[in-house]
């Protein structure tokens, strides 16, 4: 069952989500460059870009330097807020009214869903039936990036939900910060994704990886990275000698990133 829509804040603000752009560019470039058969038209869709659809914009013009004739959709379900964005509609970008079922009521194929800081107003128990509707017009090896930021975009933190053959499967969660607060893991906790805000606690599984990435942290302070770049990259080199499924990408640790990617995906909440 769809989870019923709901009317969000959308203020969302130019280059708030500069930084999930930045890593789907380099991450994510086969999938945004993918140009054969039924990937031609797979479109890259923004759902919830909010009052103004500046990060759509934003986003398009980026990822169009990788891939020049991507569809780019920008979906919301304020129609005031769709019919003023359709002043910025050409023939490879366009903005409509709709939720989260949109591209699949629509027929349309997507290659990238993204959905950042909507479900944060959402009840906990509509989350797994959004990310399902999110996730089902996406062609096989398509994504679903769905989390939330800051006001100002430099902390985010992101489920990145795959489309595999045996359906959306919970690949990752991606951190990000831009250090404007300096740097500990629970900076990053008020900004998890709904299903996983305020369930940092015993016995929860994201309350463990917290646990560990703190004690990380705290080793790598021990051992001299005092300042906030060195200290999350050492921690991240910690945590994967200790067995806990972090990427140790330098392109990422150096630019402040880092990707979860447990063994069997993301658990969900007990």
């Amino acid at each position: 069952m769809t989870p019923p829509e709901r009317r969000t804040r959308g203020r969302t603000s130019r280059s708030r989500l500069r930084a999930l752009d930045a890593y789907l560019s380099q991450c994510e470039r086969p999938l945004l460059e993918r140009q054969d058969a039924a990937w031609r038209e797979a479109a890259f869709l923004d759902v919830g870009f909010g009052e103004h659809p500046w990060t759509t914009l934003e986003s398009a013009a980026l990822f169009r330097e990788l891939n020049p004739a991507l569809p780019v959709i920008g979906v919301e379900a304020d129609a005031g807020r769709a019919a003023a964005a359709a002043r910025h509609d050409e023939p490879l970008t366009r903005f409509v009214h709709g939720g989260f079922d949109w591209a699949s009521t629509a027929g349309q194929p997507a290659r990238l869903v993204r959905a950042m800081n909507i479900l944060r107003q959402y009840r906990l128990e509509d989350v797994e039936a959004a990310h399902a509707e999110l996730g089902r017009a996406l062609l096989p090896g398509g994504l679903v990036v769905e989390g939330s930021t800051d006001v100002q975009g430099g902390i985010t933190v992101a489920h990145l939900l795959r489309r595999t053959t045996e359906g959306l499967v919970r690949e990752a969660l991606l951190f990000h910060t831009d250090f404007h607060q300096g740097f500990a893991p629970l900076l990053f906790r008020d900004w998890l994704p709904r299903d996983l805000r305020r369930r940092v606690q015993p016995e929860e599984p994201i309350h463990a990886f917290f646990a560990a990435w703190t004690e990380a942290w705290q080793k790598a302070r021990e051992l001299g990275a005092w300042e906030p770049r060195s200290a999350l990259r050492e921690s991240a080199l910690q945590l994967a000698a200790s067995s806990v499924s972090v990427s140790t990408d330098a392109w990422l640790l150096e630019r402040g990133y880092l990707r979860w990617q447990p063994p069997g995906g993301v658990p969900r909440p007990l």
